[in-house]
């Protein structure tokens, strides 16, 4: 039996010196008091020097830079005591690669921050360095105002525990009759309760029509002990949320104001706003200002006929990935960079691993919370996600539905593509005529035919 014989791959060329990509660049160790910078040594007698972080020096330091003919810097991402010196120096027009610690903290020798900047220097220099994706200033602060709300919507469900758990404690099951106690008809029982109504009648008046319990279930659920500490401590929360509810407000507004600004000078778009593929129904930590027309003016695309996008998902999204996609050179860098993308691990022409590394992407995550919709769907994505959750299991399946996501929206975006789904019908005529052809294939392999086995036919090609 003749054995394959695996090619052998060309030794990569390299120069026995190496090159240095980058001579005029720095690198900066970020700390929370001082910032140790390196020069390189011809520079500047003194090539490596501490700078405050407050402001001043902060301009200080950019001006040695200058001086000294730096173009090019580098500096890790840690905490966020790099943002302000970032900030300044790419004002000032220096190119800032901002590194992840993951990749230089295995280098060896480092003992002090001195050392790490000299290192950094030196790494960027040679061209060994690879800095990390930062969409642009104007979608930089769109994204600090979504995560900041994100933020906001954490902390208020925070607030609605704890009133569930005072409410426990009191004995007042008022989360078993009502589906939330942040709802129209829950903040009306617990404004009651504060104000000092503790009759179970009285209080059951305030159900609406919406809700399924009936008028004696809510009146058996609001007989409790209503001791005055309990009492207090939900007087306390529903005070936080109301000031958490005012907090979301104004962030909306700095939402909506700074969306106006970025589309202000963006020129309308060719194609028209398409119409919603489907009714979206506003969910209660959404926005409630329409955010489709000021999206598809910045992007000339619509997200949102996408499956599993609405409009403040891709709100979200494009804050986090910027409407920029040649910052990517392909649909596999970009998957690669959300982390979807399978991390083959290979020794030996002999594939190890193929999981995907664990990461804190948030564009990622919200890419895997809108998989995690469509599986319920009659949607082509739905029948995807279906048919790998049968096979591999729900968590895998999500992450391969998330990574066609993030392909979609890739394409969606550099090439203005207009997304139409096909159906879940249409999705598996098309994967059973793949499963048909492969057998084919393997039964001609081995020696056989496939025969209908209604008819008796054989099957000669694809089949519908």
């Amino acid at each position: 039996m003749k054995r394959h014989r695996r090619s052998v791959p060309k030794p990569r060329r390299s120069p026995s010196v190496l090159e240095h990509l980058n001579p005029n660049a720095a690198g900066i160790d970020c700390g929370s008091a001082e910032h140790f910078v390196a020069v390189p040594a011809d520079r500047d007698p003194i090539p490596v020097r501490s700078f405050a972080t407050f402001t001043g020096d902060l301009h200080r330091l950019a001006d040695w830079l200058t001086a000294c003919g730096v173009t090019h810097v580098a500096m890790e991402s840690t905490g966020v005591y790099w943002m302000p010196v970032f900030e300044i120096l790419e004002a000032r027009g220096f190119t800032v690669a901002l590194v992840n610690a993951r990749h230089v903290k295995h280098v060896q020798g480092r003992k002090s921050d001195v050392s790490d900047c000299e290192w950094l220097r030196d790494l960027h220099i040679l061209g060994l360095l690879r800095s990390s994706f930062r969409p642009a200033d104007a979608i930089v602060a769109l994204r600090a105002y979504l995560r900041h709300r994100a933020t906001l919507i954490e902390s208020t469900a925070t607030i609605i525990q704890r009133m569930q758990k005072a409410l426990v404690q009191m004995n007042v099951q008022l989360p078993l009759v009502v589906t939330d106690i942040a709802g129209v008809t829950g903040l009306r029982i617990l404004r009651d309760i504060v104000a000092g109504q503790r009759d179970p009648q009285q209080l059951a008046q305030h159900r609406t029509y919406q809700c399924h319990a009936s008028e004696a279930e809510i009146v058996a659920a609001l007989t409790g002990h209503y001791r005055p500490e309990h009492v207090f401590v939900l007087q306390q929360n529903l005070e936080l949320f109301d000031a958490y509810q005012r907090q979301l407000t104004a962030c909306d507004t700095a939402i909506e104001t700074h969306l106006q600004q970025l589309t202000a000078h963006v020129s309308a778009p060719t194609a028209p706003l398409p119409p919603a593929r489907r009714r979206h129904t506003l969910f209660g930590n959404e926005p409630h200002f329409e955010i489709r027309t000021p999206l598809h003016r910045l992007t000339g695309v619509d997200l949102s006929q996408i499956d599993g996008i609405g409009p403040y998902r891709a709100l979200r999204l494009l804050s986090e990935i910027g409407t920029d996609m040649t910052r990517w050179a392909t649909e596999k860098h970009f998957t690669s960079w959300l982390t979807l993308a399978p991390n083959n691990r290979i020794s030996g022409g002999r594939l190890l691993s193929s999981q995907t590394q664990p990461s804190a992407n948030r564009a990622a995550a919200i890419l895997r919370l809108a998989a995690m919709t469509l599986s319920r769907t009659q949607t082509a994505l739905g029948a995807f996600y279906r048919r790998l959750a049968y096979r591999i299991g729900k968590a895998k399946a999500i992450t391969a539905t998330a990574r066609k996501l993030a392909i979609l929206v890739y394409r969606t975006l550099k090439d203005r593509l207009v997304y139409a789904d096909p159906g879940a019908n249409a999705y598996d005529v098309q994967h059973r005529v793949q499963v048909v052809r492969r057998l084919r294939q393997r039964a001609a392999n081995l020696g056989f035919e496939l025969v209908t086995r209604t008819t008796g036919e054989v099957i000669e090609g694809a089949v519908s």
